[in-house]
């Protein structure tokens, strides 16, 4: 044996890619019995599609499992390697097997990286059936992939992994041979809750975490491999990572963020903000919760407060951590400091509640459109009043079915620009009564 004839060990995350679809893990909007890829899948139907998901929910492995079941020509295609030379190659080579009655499927990974001219070589041979095109990205594909082409394939869309999806796929790992089966590994249920919850839904993470903490755990006498919260540390670098223990601390965490907000105390708001961050939270998890605060607590109070809670969330997709930390810092202030009002979710509760005892209420003739002669006879629209016709651009024309006709569900507050509209919508209704 020389150097080399020795074989490099493949990581677990690779060891255990699921080979069909019984041990695939997650997906199950997708995949779960009678699901629409599933059936696609079991009965060797593929057409042209895309799988669109973040990084490690298994666009991949689903590829794979594909090209097992398959009985028809299989290609793997990378865009960071391939250029329009290989494509073309590839592309002539299906023609060749359509004359033989071969289908040829080509899974392209990464298929957002393709220039225009690179997608633009496959889509004459997916327009005429000689390939079946199966695209993988972590990019939305309405921005990255050419009209023409997108327009020609179905698109599927991975959610990232939950963490009980991803404590299944550890388990699992652990009791596989192809994982750590048939070794003796001391690991609490904690540790592997931990992991799953750093994985952040990418189940790449999560094994290759798994097997860097197994390989760093303590040898005893017998033969045991023991893995500790201090190896788990050392492991990910970050002790605040272990922040959150079945997910409780979490949510104290993010409650905390909102409650300083909401009190106005920007201080303990990018305090709580760091202490997210720092742990390894998802930035745009932190970003949706601003978004929603600036309509919960903010409202039309500050109508500017939504739009910095949006723009900072844009910031974070395009940027990532860390330095996206200053455009949330911004966001979290901003909402901080603006006048509050919860007028926003008080008028859809009330709403809501009068909605789902009144699911049938009929729509007021008046409001109704009437696109045919039929409906127009029916009496659809009869009595509708425009308001762009009328002198102050309103009309007292009713808008609420009979039966809750006079309720009120926006009660504005006076803070900050909300007082105004308050005015505003004081005046209508009084001039709506005649007084």
């Amino acid at each position: 044996m020389t150097l080399f004839d020795r074989t490099v060990p493949q990581p677990l995350a690779a060891r255990l890619r699921p080979e069909d679809l019984s041990e695939f893990v997650g997906q199950k909007h997708l995949l779960g019995p009678g699901k629409v890829l599933r059936r696609l899948i079991e009965s060797d139907q593929i057409s042209s599609m895309i799988f669109w998901g973040p990084p490690g929910v298994g666009k991949t492995t689903l590829a794979r499992i594909i090209a097992k079941r398959t009985k028809a020509e299989f290609v793997d295609f990378s865009a960071v390697t391939s250029g329009i030379k290989e494509i073309r190659t590839v592309m002539q080579q299906a023609d060749q097997n359509t004359r033989f009655g071969t289908r040829t499927i080509v899974f392209v990974d990464e298929i957002h990286r393709f220039n225009k001219a690179q997608q633009d070589a496959f889509l004459p041979f997916v327009e005429k059936g000689s390939i079946i095109m199966i695209g993988a990205t972590t990019e939305n594909p309405s921005f990255e992939i050419n009209n023409a082409l997108l327009s020609r394939c179905k698109v599927f869309v991975l959610q990232a992994l939950t963490a009980e999806d991803l404590l299944e796929l550890l388990h699992h790992a652990m009791t596989d041979v192809r994982g750590f089966g048939g070794q003796k590994v001391d690991i609490s249920e904690d540790i592997l809750y931990k992991i799953a919850n750093f994985a952040n839904g990418d189940a790449r993470v999560a094994l290759s975490t798994l097997e860097m903490v197994v390989l760093n755990g303590d040898l005893d006498a017998a033969g045991v491999l023991h893995v500790t919260d201090e190896t788990l540390e050392q492991c990910i670098s970050k002790k605040s990572l272990l922040y959150d223990k079945k997910g409780e601390e979490h949510y104290n965490l993010i409650s905390a963020l909102h409650k300083s907000m909401r009190n106005s105390d920007p201080d303990a708001a990018v305090y709580w903000l760091a202490r997210m961050l720092e742990a390894g939270e998802d930035p745009l998890y932190v970003a949706r919760r601003v978004v929603r605060f600036a309509s919960e607590d903010v409202g039309l109070a500050d109508t500017n407060a939504l739009t910095v809670a949006v723009n900072a969330y844009q910031a974070c997709h395009f940027l990532g951590m860390p330095e996206c930390n200053v455009h949330l810092t911004e966001a979290v202030i901003y909402v901080s400091l603006a006048p509050k009002s919860n007028a926003m979710e008080g008028a859809y509760n009330r709403a809501a509640a009068d909605a789902r005892e009144m699911l049938a209420e009929p729509v007021p003739m008046q409001i109704r459109n009437a696109p045919t002669k039929l409906m127009k006879e029916l009496g659809y629209g009869e009595g509708y009043q425009y308001a762009h016709d009328y002198e102050e651009k309103m009309t007292r024309m009713s808008c609420l079915p009979e039966s809750i006709e006079g309720r009120v569900y926006y009660e504005p507050t006076t803070q900050g620009r909300e007082a105004a509209l308050g005015e505003r919508l004081r005046a209508i209704k009084a001039w709506k009564k005649g007084e």
